[in-house]
Protein backbone atom coordinates (compact mmCIF):
# COMPACT_ATOMS: atom_id res chain seq x y z
CA UNK A 1 0.00 0.00 0.00
CA UNK A 2 1.23 3.53 -0.70
CA UNK A 3 0.21 6.90 0.62
CA UNK A 4 1.54 9.27 -2.02
CA UNK A 5 0.15 7.93 -5.32
CA UNK A 6 -2.73 10.09 -6.56
CA UNK A 7 -4.17 11.09 -9.91
CA UNK A 8 -2.97 14.46 -11.16
CA UNK A 9 -5.67 16.69 -12.58
CA UNK A 10 -4.39 19.80 -14.34
CA UNK A 11 -3.93 20.92 -17.91
CA UNK A 12 -0.75 20.08 -19.78
CA UNK A 13 2.18 22.46 -19.73
CA UNK A 14 4.70 22.56 -22.57
CA UNK A 15 7.29 19.86 -21.78
CA UNK A 16 10.76 19.21 -23.12
CA UNK A 17 10.56 16.26 -25.52
CA UNK A 18 14.28 15.36 -25.47
CA UNK A 19 15.12 12.05 -23.76
CA UNK A 20 11.44 11.16 -23.35
CA UNK A 21 10.42 7.49 -23.26
CA UNK A 22 8.77 6.00 -26.32
CA UNK A 23 5.51 4.29 -25.45
CA UNK A 24 3.85 1.08 -26.49
CA UNK A 25 0.22 0.11 -25.99
CA UNK A 26 -0.41 0.05 -22.20
CA UNK A 27 -2.98 -2.72 -22.15
CA UNK A 28 -3.63 -6.00 -23.91
CA UNK A 29 -6.46 -5.09 -26.28
CA UNK A 30 -7.04 -4.01 -29.87
CA UNK A 31 -8.25 -0.45 -30.38
CA UNK A 32 -11.47 -0.34 -32.36
CA UNK A 33 -12.17 -4.02 -31.68
CA UNK A 34 -11.92 -4.78 -27.96
CA UNK A 35 -11.23 -1.32 -26.50
CA UNK A 36 -11.43 2.38 -27.39
CA UNK A 37 -9.76 5.62 -26.36
CA UNK A 38 -12.51 7.41 -24.45
CA UNK A 39 -10.71 10.63 -23.45
CA UNK A 40 -7.40 12.37 -24.13
CA UNK A 41 -5.48 14.85 -21.93
CA UNK A 42 -7.04 18.31 -21.75
CA UNK A 43 -4.83 20.78 -23.63
CA UNK A 44 -6.95 23.85 -22.84
CA UNK A 45 -5.48 25.76 -19.85
CA UNK A 46 -8.74 27.68 -19.34
CA UNK A 47 -12.00 26.42 -17.84
CA UNK A 48 -12.84 24.86 -21.20
CA UNK A 49 -11.52 21.60 -22.58
CA UNK A 50 -9.95 20.33 -25.79
CA UNK A 51 -8.08 17.25 -26.91
CA UNK A 52 -4.82 17.56 -28.85
CA UNK A 53 -6.70 17.80 -32.17
CA UNK A 54 -8.96 20.58 -30.81
CA UNK A 55 -11.76 18.04 -30.55
CA UNK A 56 -14.30 17.11 -27.89
CA UNK A 57 -12.70 13.94 -26.55
CA UNK A 58 -11.50 15.22 -23.21
CA UNK A 59 -12.75 16.77 -19.97
CA UNK A 60 -11.72 19.95 -18.19
CA UNK A 61 -8.48 19.27 -16.35
CA UNK A 62 -8.23 15.67 -17.53
CA UNK A 63 -4.60 14.62 -17.16
CA UNK A 64 -4.32 11.35 -19.04
CA UNK A 65 -5.47 9.03 -21.78
CA UNK A 66 -8.42 6.75 -20.97
CA UNK A 67 -8.37 3.32 -22.63
CA UNK A 68 -11.88 1.92 -22.09
CA UNK A 69 -13.02 -1.68 -22.28
CA UNK A 70 -16.23 -2.41 -24.15
CA UNK A 71 -17.94 -4.27 -21.30
CA UNK A 72 -17.82 -5.14 -17.64
CA UNK A 73 -17.62 -8.79 -18.68
CA UNK A 74 -14.19 -8.10 -20.21
CA UNK A 75 -13.02 -6.74 -16.88
CA UNK A 76 -14.32 -9.83 -15.08
CA UNK A 77 -12.47 -12.09 -17.53
CA UNK A 78 -9.28 -10.07 -17.10
CA UNK A 79 -7.53 -7.61 -19.43
CA UNK A 80 -3.83 -7.14 -18.74
CA UNK A 81 -2.28 -3.72 -18.11
CA UNK A 82 1.30 -3.62 -19.39
CA UNK A 83 4.26 -1.30 -18.99
CA UNK A 84 4.36 1.18 -21.86
CA UNK A 85 8.14 1.68 -21.53
CA UNK A 86 11.14 0.42 -19.58
CA UNK A 87 11.56 1.81 -16.09
CA UNK A 88 11.62 1.24 -12.35
CA UNK A 89 8.49 0.93 -10.22
CA UNK A 90 8.28 3.81 -7.76
CA UNK A 91 5.00 3.06 -6.02
CA UNK A 92 1.95 0.80 -6.11
CA UNK A 93 -1.48 0.60 -4.53
CA UNK A 94 -3.70 -2.49 -4.40
CA UNK A 95 -6.38 -1.97 -1.75
CA UNK A 96 -9.33 -0.17 -3.36
CA UNK A 97 -12.50 -2.15 -4.18
CA UNK A 98 -13.82 -2.50 -7.72
CA UNK A 99 -17.10 -0.60 -7.65
CA UNK A 100 -18.67 2.33 -9.51
CA UNK A 101 -17.84 5.66 -7.89
CA UNK A 102 -20.72 7.25 -5.98
CA UNK A 103 -20.64 11.07 -6.33
CA UNK A 104 -19.76 12.71 -3.05
CA UNK A 105 -17.74 9.75 -1.77
CA UNK A 106 -14.47 10.78 -0.09
CA UNK A 107 -11.71 8.72 -1.70
CA UNK A 108 -9.11 10.24 0.65
CA UNK A 109 -6.84 11.30 -2.19
CA UNK A 110 -6.99 7.89 -3.88
CA UNK A 111 -8.96 8.93 -6.96
CA UNK A 112 -6.50 6.93 -9.08
CA UNK A 113 -7.64 3.74 -7.36
CA UNK A 114 -5.32 0.76 -7.48
CA UNK A 115 -2.30 1.90 -9.41
CA UNK A 116 1.33 1.63 -10.45
CA UNK A 117 3.79 4.50 -10.93
CA UNK A 118 6.95 3.93 -13.00
CA UNK A 119 10.02 6.16 -13.31
CA UNK A 120 11.54 6.26 -16.80
CA UNK A 121 14.50 8.55 -16.13
CA UNK A 122 15.07 12.18 -17.17
CA UNK A 123 12.17 13.23 -14.96
CA UNK A 124 9.56 11.20 -16.88
CA UNK A 125 7.03 9.02 -15.08
CA UNK A 126 3.93 7.05 -16.04
CA UNK A 127 0.96 6.35 -13.77
CA UNK A 128 -1.53 3.51 -14.46
CA UNK A 129 -4.85 4.05 -12.65
CA UNK A 130 -8.05 2.09 -11.85
CA UNK A 131 -6.47 -1.37 -11.73
CA UNK A 132 -8.42 -4.39 -10.49
CA UNK A 133 -8.16 -5.18 -6.80
CA UNK A 134 -5.62 -7.94 -6.17
CA UNK A 135 -4.16 -7.80 -9.68
CA UNK A 136 -0.99 -5.71 -9.17
CA UNK A 137 2.03 -7.89 -9.95
CA UNK A 138 4.97 -5.51 -9.38
CA UNK A 139 6.60 -3.93 -6.33
CA UNK A 140 8.36 -0.62 -5.59
CA UNK A 141 12.00 -0.75 -6.64
CA UNK A 142 11.42 -3.45 -9.24
CA UNK A 143 12.85 -2.94 -12.72
CA UNK A 144 10.28 -3.51 -15.49
CA UNK A 145 10.55 -3.77 -19.26
CA UNK A 146 8.13 -2.45 -21.89
CA UNK A 147 5.39 -5.02 -22.36
CA UNK A 148 5.70 -6.49 -18.87
CA UNK A 149 2.36 -7.18 -17.13
CA UNK A 150 1.62 -4.78 -14.28
CA UNK A 151 -1.92 -5.87 -13.38
CA UNK A 152 -5.42 -5.87 -14.86
CA UNK A 153 -7.99 -3.23 -15.80
CA UNK A 154 -10.44 -2.66 -12.96
CA UNK A 155 -13.06 -0.33 -11.54
CA UNK A 156 -11.24 1.17 -8.57
CA UNK A 157 -11.12 4.83 -7.58
CA UNK A 158 -13.06 7.65 -9.25
CA UNK A 159 -14.59 5.81 -12.19
CA UNK A 160 -17.88 4.19 -13.16
CA UNK A 161 -16.71 2.11 -16.13
CA UNK A 162 -13.74 -0.26 -16.58
CA UNK A 163 -10.81 1.56 -18.11
CA UNK A 164 -7.12 2.33 -17.76
CA UNK A 165 -6.20 5.96 -17.11
CA UNK A 166 -2.59 6.53 -18.20
CA UNK A 167 -0.86 9.77 -17.18
CA UNK A 168 2.62 10.77 -18.37
CA UNK A 169 4.51 13.46 -16.47
CA UNK A 170 7.87 15.17 -16.54
CA UNK A 171 8.57 16.73 -13.19
CA UNK A 172 5.40 18.58 -12.20
CA UNK A 173 4.11 18.88 -15.77
CA UNK A 174 1.62 16.59 -17.47
CA UNK A 175 2.83 15.47 -20.89
CA UNK A 176 0.34 14.68 -23.64
CA UNK A 177 1.99 11.70 -25.39
CA UNK A 178 0.06 12.46 -28.59
CA UNK A 179 1.40 16.03 -28.88
CA UNK A 180 4.19 16.56 -26.35
CA UNK A 181 5.29 19.94 -27.71
CA UNK A 182 1.69 21.23 -28.13
CA UNK A 183 2.57 22.94 -31.43
CA UNK A 184 0.33 20.86 -33.67
CA UNK A 185 -2.21 23.70 -34.35
CA UNK A 186 -5.06 21.17 -34.19
CA UNK A 187 -3.48 19.00 -36.88
CA UNK A 188 -1.54 15.76 -36.65
CA UNK A 189 1.61 16.48 -34.58
CA UNK A 190 5.08 16.01 -36.06
CA UNK A 191 6.33 14.52 -32.78
CA UNK A 192 4.72 11.91 -30.56
CA UNK A 193 5.84 9.69 -27.69
CA UNK A 194 4.14 6.62 -29.18
CA UNK A 195 6.04 4.01 -31.14
CA UNK A 196 2.87 3.49 -33.18
CA UNK A 197 0.51 6.39 -32.61
CA UNK A 198 -3.13 5.27 -32.18
CA UNK A 199 -5.42 6.56 -34.89
CA UNK A 200 -7.49 9.61 -33.91
CA UNK A 201 -11.15 10.13 -34.77
CA UNK A 202 -13.20 13.13 -33.75
CA UNK A 203 -16.44 11.15 -33.34
CA UNK A 204 -17.63 9.93 -29.96
CA UNK A 205 -20.34 9.75 -27.35
CA UNK A 206 -21.05 12.48 -24.82
CA UNK A 207 -23.20 10.23 -22.69
CA UNK A 208 -25.61 7.33 -22.43
CA UNK A 209 -28.54 7.25 -20.05
CA UNK A 210 -31.94 5.71 -19.31
CA UNK A 211 -35.27 7.54 -19.24
CA UNK A 212 -38.95 6.63 -19.01
CA UNK A 213 -39.78 8.10 -22.44
CA UNK A 214 -37.99 9.33 -25.57
CA UNK A 215 -36.56 12.64 -24.33
CA UNK A 216 -36.17 16.03 -25.99
CA UNK A 217 -32.68 17.02 -27.13
CA UNK A 218 -32.58 19.86 -24.59
CA UNK A 219 -33.27 17.44 -21.75
CA UNK A 220 -30.59 15.09 -23.08
CA UNK A 221 -28.05 17.91 -23.22
CA UNK A 222 -28.88 19.24 -19.75
CA UNK A 223 -29.09 15.81 -18.15
CA UNK A 224 -32.68 16.29 -17.01
CA UNK A 225 -33.77 13.21 -18.97
CA UNK A 226 -31.47 10.87 -17.04
CA UNK A 227 -33.15 8.51 -14.56
CA UNK A 228 -31.35 6.51 -11.88
CA UNK A 229 -34.46 4.56 -10.88
CA UNK A 230 -37.67 3.42 -12.57
CA UNK A 231 -40.84 1.90 -11.23
CA UNK A 232 -41.82 -1.57 -12.54
CA UNK A 233 -44.65 -0.05 -14.60
CA UNK A 234 -42.69 2.68 -16.41
CA UNK A 235 -41.30 2.38 -19.92
CA UNK A 236 -37.54 1.80 -20.20
CA UNK A 237 -35.75 3.93 -22.82
CA UNK A 238 -32.00 3.90 -23.48
CA UNK A 239 -30.48 6.83 -25.35
CA UNK A 240 -27.02 7.83 -26.53
CA UNK A 241 -25.87 11.40 -27.24
CA UNK A 242 -23.12 11.46 -29.89
CA UNK A 243 -20.97 13.96 -31.75
CA UNK A 244 -19.46 14.11 -35.26
CA UNK A 245 -21.40 11.17 -36.64
CA UNK A 246 -20.99 10.34 -40.32
CA UNK A 247 -23.56 9.02 -42.74
CA UNK A 248 -23.54 5.23 -42.46
CA UNK A 249 -22.36 5.18 -38.84
CA UNK A 250 -24.23 2.79 -36.57
CA UNK A 251 -25.41 3.32 -33.00
CA UNK A 252 -26.22 0.13 -31.14
CA UNK A 253 -28.42 0.33 -28.04
CA UNK A 254 -28.58 -2.73 -25.82
CA UNK A 255 -30.26 -3.15 -22.43
CA UNK A 256 -29.86 -6.09 -20.07
CA UNK A 257 -31.49 -6.81 -16.73
CA UNK A 258 -31.99 -9.46 -14.07
CA UNK A 259 -33.54 -11.86 -16.60
CA UNK A 260 -31.02 -11.19 -19.40
CA UNK A 261 -31.53 -9.24 -22.62
CA UNK A 262 -34.31 -6.63 -22.55
CA UNK A 263 -33.72 -5.25 -26.06
CA UNK A 264 -31.04 -4.82 -28.70
CA UNK A 265 -31.57 -2.12 -31.33
CA UNK A 266 -29.44 -0.75 -34.18
CA UNK A 267 -29.85 2.76 -35.62
CA UNK A 268 -28.00 3.83 -38.78
CA UNK A 269 -27.24 7.50 -39.52
CA UNK A 270 -28.45 8.65 -42.93
CA UNK A 271 -26.52 11.95 -42.88
CA UNK A 272 -23.48 13.59 -41.29
CA UNK A 273 -24.43 15.25 -38.01
CA UNK A 274 -22.32 17.35 -35.64
CA UNK A 275 -24.44 16.38 -32.61
CA UNK A 276 -27.23 13.86 -32.37
CA UNK A 277 -28.95 11.38 -30.13
CA UNK A 278 -30.71 8.10 -30.73
CA UNK A 279 -33.09 6.32 -28.38
CA UNK A 280 -34.94 3.02 -28.14
CA UNK A 281 -37.05 1.41 -25.47
CA UNK A 282 -39.80 -0.95 -24.41
CA UNK A 283 -43.03 -0.64 -22.51
CA UNK A 284 -43.15 -2.71 -19.34
CA UNK A 285 -44.52 -6.25 -19.49
CA UNK A 286 -48.02 -6.77 -18.14
CA UNK A 287 -46.67 -7.82 -14.75
CA UNK A 288 -44.09 -5.00 -14.71
CA UNK A 289 -40.32 -5.09 -14.96
CA UNK A 290 -38.55 -7.45 -12.55
CA UNK A 291 -36.96 -5.42 -9.77
CA UNK A 292 -33.19 -5.14 -9.73
CA UNK A 293 -30.26 -3.66 -11.64
CA UNK A 294 -30.33 -2.96 -15.39
CA UNK A 295 -27.45 -1.84 -17.60
CA UNK A 296 -27.60 -0.13 -20.97
CA UNK A 297 -24.70 -0.09 -23.44
CA UNK A 298 -24.50 2.40 -26.32
CA UNK A 299 -21.88 1.72 -29.01
CA UNK A 300 -20.89 4.00 -31.90
CA UNK A 301 -19.50 2.05 -34.88
CA UNK A 302 -18.04 3.19 -38.21
CA UNK A 303 -17.62 0.37 -40.71
CA UNK A 304 -15.89 -2.40 -38.78
CA UNK A 305 -14.37 -0.03 -36.20
CA UNK A 306 -15.84 0.66 -32.76
CA UNK A 307 -15.39 4.38 -32.06
CA UNK A 308 -16.96 4.82 -28.63
CA UNK A 309 -18.88 3.00 -25.90
CA UNK A 310 -20.90 4.37 -22.98
CA UNK A 311 -22.79 2.58 -20.24
CA UNK A 312 -25.91 3.57 -18.30
CA UNK A 313 -27.21 1.91 -15.12
CA UNK A 314 -30.73 2.08 -13.74
CA UNK A 315 -32.47 0.32 -10.87
CA UNK A 316 -36.09 -0.84 -10.98
CA UNK A 317 -37.69 -0.80 -7.54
Amino acid sequence: MIRTLTCIFFASATPIVADAPFLGMPLDCTLGETCVIEDYPDTDPSDGMSDYRCGLKSRDGHSGTDFALLSFEQMDQGVRVIAAADGRVQATRDMRPDQPYIPGTDLQGQDCGNAVRIDHGNGYQSVYCHLKLGSVLVSPGQRVLAGQVLGEVGLSGRTNYPHLHLTITQGNDVVDPFAPDQNNACGEPFETLWRDTPTYTDAGLFTAAVSSSVPDLEDVQSGVARRATLSPNEAMVLYGYAFHGNSGDVIELQMTGPDGLVFDHTARLDADQARLFRAFGRRPPSIGWPTGAYRGTVTLIRGETILAVRHADVTVN
